[in-house]
């Protein structure tokens, strides 16, 4: 006779734990600990951003009540022609500090970790990479003293001495354009360059040394295994180099402010230094905030399209369009 034998009895399994302990009055213990950063936030961003955009529709000295005048400083903008120079001086700027200190940081990039490193070692690499990088962690006001010292008009300055002694007359180089916007565009670019150099040989490490030694095993040079590789590999990393960058160009104030000031006449001015010069030189507070208004508007939209832009690029990359 079969012995009929009952199904044993399940079970149950303790309730899974979450990773991070639960408060016995749910999260909202959690969001004191928020509270701090949003206080901050609210005090330093929100609130005067709120204030600058306000500050647009009045006019105002930077005492007493300010004047309700509707959109009269947004008319007045349209057709400032110094607003409109100086917009198109940050193309200038975004060329000085984006395009070129890119291009030029990962070609010199490229160079010391394929080049330099293999052949002389990751020392050399290193020292190279730091030399680059110093003009970033150099104060404004001491490289504007500087470059001002070498590009003194007259025969006082450095350059002009060494062209006197070439034969070659001396010349007013900030007192005159284009020459004064090609110093403020080279001293940028010096300034900048060491930012992506130090980038792109950081993300350069992940790249296995083999691809490279496979590569040349294979006969190629030195600048189609920079094309098929370097630039396949760091590519997230020129699109943050090149966000960032495009907005510090945007935003550039100290050079400018320390080297020419905006001359001559006004022809190097640039949106940062503009408004600085309508709030405290010329207490013109409503219209300066209102190029501060159109500034912070114009990075946000960039920012945007740059952010849009990579995610796009990594969907098709991922899909593998």
């Amino acid at each position: 006779m079969a012995l009929l034998t009952r199904p044993a009895a399940r079970v149950a399994l303790p309730p899974e734990q979450p990773a991070i302990p639960q408060r016995s009055g749910g999260t909202a213990g959690y969001w004191l600990y928020l509270l701090p950063g949003f206080v901050l936030l609210l005090v330093i961003v929100v609130v005067p951003l709120v204030w600058n955009v306000f500050l647009t529709f009045t006019k105002w000295r930077g005492v007493g009540d300010p004047e309700f005048i509707g959109l009269d400083n947004w008319a007045k903008l349209l057709a400032d022609e110094d607003f409109w120079t100086s917009f198109t001086n940050s193309v200038w700027m975004v060329l000085a500090m984006v395009v070129v200190p890119t291009v030029i940081g990962l070609a010199v990039a490229a160079l010391l970790f394929d080049v330099v490193g293999r052949k002389f070692g990751g020392k050399v690499g290193s020292f190279l990479r730091a030399t680059y990088y110093l003009p970033q962690i150099l104060p404004v006001a001491v490289a504007g003293i500087v470059i001002g010292w070498i590009v003194r008009p007259g025969d006082t300055g450095a350059l002009n001495q060494i062209l006197g002694g070439l034969g070659i007359p001396s010349y007013d180089w900030l007192g005159q354009m284009p020459s004064a916007l090609i110093v403020l565009m080279v001293v940028l670019v010096w300034v900048q360059i060491g930012y992506p150099v130090v980038v792109f040989m950081a993300a350069l490490q992940r790249v296995d040394p083999e691809l490279y030694e496979a590569a040349e095993l294979d006969g190629a040079n030195w600048f189609q295994r920079f094309t098929a590789i370097t630039v396949s590999i760091v590519r997230p990393e020129i699109f943050v180099v090149t966000l960032t960058c495009t907005i510090a160009a945007l935003k550039v104030f100290g050079p400018v402010y320390v080297i020419t000031q905006g001359g001559p006449a006004g022809s190097t001015i640039v949106p940062a230094y503009y408004a600085y010069l309508e709030f405290f030189t010329k207490r013109n507070v409503g219209y300066g905030a209102t190029i501060a208004t159109v500034l912070t508007i114009l990075v946000v939209v960039v920012s945007i399209v740059f952010i849009r832009v990579q995610t796009s690029l990594e969907r098709k990359e991922r899909a593998g369009l």
